[in-house]
């Protein structure tokens, strides 16, 4: 049975020389695609294009109704749409016709004069002789009339012009582009798709592609220009052009459009550049066979989702488009807005009709975003999500592990052995060193107290802060709600990150290690905003020194919907740590060492024998100790009796006889003195003088301090095994409660030793006063870092601190740090 429908439509291709058919797309496939590559037709992109542009204008030209019959009915009859599909596009026109023009003739009579406007380009010869057989035919009642016509369109529905199944629809925001047609895709829609992806992406193939479609989605170019927006927002018109003037010639223009649109006002959002590209890609993909169908629509739905999010409407889309590529070209386009968008927001077939926020299934974009934390669930994307933020070119790698360059694996080894003297025949358990809870620990329990106004006193008998300092410390309060494992977690994600570039350590450790740390981040931290308000708020108020601060950065990831964070496997199934805890009574043991040395923030580990030989030298040269039998026995003897017997014995006699001290003083002064002799002489005179108080307090400090020091750098060498070197910790935290109340006792027992047996020096006084400055610094914590005193109870005191608002100790151990 013939269509009425469908007959109409053939009668009317007539006039483009097509013979007499009962159905447009009875034409042969062949010719069809023939005449598809003379009108220079090469894919159904651009099809849809030139269909889409034949009904853009607001008053459509009959001659343009004409040409879009013709298209629609060469797509069907070449195979490229179905035939129903290219009926909807065809009767769709016819209702156009019908609707505009009053009858046959004058449908006709519009056609010839549009024609005849275009002949001498267009060479209709037989136009009149076809107009005037149709017109014969609708006067004698035959073939299809328009009254029949009219009744016919009565009856037809809304057309269909575009894919309609849910998941489909993400592809209409591909119009920006060129609109996709039809699913599932395959070379006809994009001739060349692998050779655009080549030379316009430099995409070589499928893992290249899914990098690119996941770093679009993430980051892309936008995060440098919100993070120099946000920048220039604060600067003066000088400080602007001072940065402007900064910039290399290629991206001047880039950064004149930005400072330009910063002073006008234009709303700072471009996301869309990115965004919109991301599905362009995916559907590349498609064509291009390297994605499936399913792959490709849940990689274009994932950037829809964040369309969606981000966008009220599609005249906001195409605006914030139009920004972003006029940064990328540095040349401003906002001008010519309304023509490059018209067709799509203002034709009544546009693939954009109807309501964004309505434009993706609730189903499709729920299985899109598990689909993408599919894509990113390798505890591997956790350390580039982490290193990125300071280092945004990690963010290229997610998905497949790319193959690095040999250079960016030198560029990393260097890195490792210049920052963190880290070497490859030491192993991946080197890093351990760098996991730090202990720090964590302390800077929660300051901020706890600092909430409380229970921080030490600002003055100390040692000497007073740096104010500077002291409004640093204060201001930890900011941070009581947030843990600050982050603080340290990041810095070690990122020396994970190195040694899996630097192609030198055993992967799976690492891989073991990278999850170790994505277990701890999500146990501590229950959402991607908990984790990055904590590490901006800590990295404000601990800012890196001489280092700018990554707080832009961290908001950055924490506002944009698309950022790494907010698509990882957020989901703890164990608790395995990177690094040993320690108890708070070994790590208070530890902060026995003081400002002897640098703060110790973790259990010691042993190190490699490079390391090693560079401890030995210090014990030799300090101690003249040798072997582990040595500096066993030697901290042993520390413990014991250590260098306060030798006060006890050899000097705090002469405090009860004044007149022998200083006949002893007189003696040595008056001859002549060996190096024994001259500092037993200024030994004496520190008796005579009282120095330092050192007839008045309890010098155990001081071997306190010294055993734990070596214990810890025996512990380093492989000389104490881990149980005895948590004994000499308990034995020393014991001793430490029998001999002195609190910190501020302890520090000055360890200041009159330090002082008391110093050797002969010429920078004495030097040495004293940077160690007070050390002692203020670790009993006022100001700056917070400068030792842990301030944070911990001594051994066998009363309790003095707040409780942190996070709690994130071992289960069951309630003296476990957390």
């Amino acid at each position: 049975m013939v269509d009425p429908l469908n007959a109409w439509w053939a009668q009317q291709l007539v006039m483009c020389n097509w013979a007499f058919m009962p159905d447009p797309m009875m034409l042969p496939e062949e010719a069809a695609r023939e005449r598809l590559a003379a009108l220079e037709i090469a894919d159904r992109g651009e099809l849809g294009w030139r269909l889409l542009e034949l009904r853009g204008a607001v008053e459509v030209p009959a001659s343009w109704l004409l040409t879009s019959l013709e298209l629609a009915a060469l797509a069907g009859a070449a195979g490229w749409l179905s035939h129903e599909q290219a009926r909807q596009w065809g009767v769709d026109t016819c209702h156009s016709i019908h609707g505009r023009y009053a009858d046959l003739d004058t449908w006709l009579e519009a056609v010839r004069t549009c024609r005849g406007a275009e002949d001498w380009m267009r060479g209709d010869d037989g136009l009149p002789e076809a107009c005037q057989a149709l017109s014969t035919l609708e006067a004698e009642g035959d073939g299809v009339t328009w009254a029949l016509l009219g009744a016919c369109l009565e009856k037809t529905s809304k057309a269909q012009l575009w894919p309609q199944q849910a998941e489909d629809q993400v592809w209409r925001l591909r119009a920006a582009f060129s609109p996709v047609m039809v699913t599932p895709a395959c070379e006809l829609d994009w001739a060349g798709s692998e050779r655009w992806l080549s030379e316009v992406w430099q995409i070589h193939g499928r893992d290249d592609l899914i990098r690119a479609i996941l770093w679009l989605t993430s980051q892309g170019d936008r995060q440098g220009w919100d993070i120099d927006a946000a920048r220039l927002m604060t600067l003066s018109q000088e400080e602007q052009q001072t940065w402007l003037e900064s910039l290399e010639s290629q991206v001047v223009a880039y950064g004149r459009l930005l400072s330009q649109y910063v002073t006008q006002g234009e709303p700072l959002e471009w996301a869309a550049w990115d965004w919109l590209r991301a599905v362009d890609l995916a559907w590349a993909g498609c064509c291009s066979g390297w994605l499936t169908q399913q792959e490709g629509t849940m990689l274009a739905t994932h950037a829809g989702d964040l369309v969606v999010r981000r966008y009220s409407d599609w005249s906001a889309l195409a605006r914030a488009y139009q920004r972003g590529r006029s940064l990328f070209e540095g040349q401003d386009r906002l001008p010519q807005l309304s023509m490059d968008w018209r067709l799509l927001m203002s034709s009544p077939s546009s693939p954009w009709r109807g309501n964004l926020g309505e434009l993706l299934n609730a189903d499709v974009v729920e299985a899109a975003r598990h689909s993408i934390r599919q894509w990113r669930s390798s505890p591997r994307h956790w350390v580039l999500a982490l290193a990125s933020v300071r280092d945004p070119e990690l963010s290229t790698r997610q998905g497949a592990e790319p193959v690095l360059s040999e250079s960016r694996a030198k560029e990393a080894r260097q890195y490792l052995i210049e920052s963190l003297e880290l070497y490859a025949d030491e192993g991946a358990k080197a890093l351990m060193r760098y996991w730090l809870p202990a720090q964590a620990h302390h800077l929660n329990q300051l901020a706890a107290d600092a909430a409380h106004r229970a921080l030490p006193p600002s003055r100390t008998p040692f000497g007073d802060p740096a104010s500077a300092d002291l409004v640093n410390r204060d201001s930890l309060g900011k941070a009581t709600r947030h843990s600050a494992t982050i603080h340290m977690a990041e810095k070690y994600a990122f020396y994970l990150q190195m040694a899996m570039d630097s192609q030198q350590f055993n992967e799976r450790e690492l891989i073991e290690m990278a999850s170790s740390l994505r277990d701890v981040l999500c146990r501590f931290y229950s959402s991607p905003k908990q984790l990055l308000e904590a590490w901006a708020t800590w990295d404000s108020l601990l800012p890196e020194p001489e280092q700018p601060t990554l707080t832009v950065e961290i908001r950055w990831h924490l506002e944009d919907p698309g950022s790494l964070f907010h698509w990882l496997d957020w989901a703890s199934d164990t608790w395995n740590e990177p690094g040993e805890r320690p108890s708070l009574s070994h790590f208070t043991a530890l902060a026995l060492v003081g400002p002897l040395n640098t703060p110790v923030w973790n259990l010691p580990q042993q190190e490699s024998d490079r390391e090693g030989a560079s401890i030995r030298d210090w014990i030799d040269s300090h101690y003249g100790l040798h072997s582990s039998t040595e500096l066993i026995d030697f901290v042993r003897f520390l413990l014991d009796v250590g260098d306060r017997q030798e006060y006890q014995i050899n000097y705090a006699p002469y405090t009860l006889n004044p007149a022998r001290l200083n006949s002893e003083i007189a003696t040595l002064e008056s001859g002549d003195c060996n190096e024994e002799e001259r500092n037993h002489l200024s030994r004496l005179i520190r008796v005579r003088d009282n120095a330092e108080s050192c007839n008045d307090v309890d010098m155990c400090a001081w071997d306190l301090a010294q055993a734990v020091d070596l214990a810890i750098a025996g512990r380093q060498l492989g000389w104490l095994a881990r149980s005895d070197f948590l004994s000499v910790l308990e034995r020393a935290y014991a001793l430490a409660s029998e001999h002195y109340s609190g910190w501020q006792d302890y520090a000055q027992g360890l200041y009159a030793g330090f002082s008391f047996f110093m050797g002969e020096t010429p920078d004495r006084e030097a040495f004293l006063a940077s160690f007070r400055q050390a002692i203020t610094a670790w009993l006022s914590a100001a700056p917070p870092l400068a030792g842990s005193w301030a944070s911990l109870d001594f051994p066998g005191a009363r309790p003095r601190h707040w409780a942190p608002l996070h709690i994130d100790t071992l289960p069951g151990d309630g003296r476990t740090l957390h």
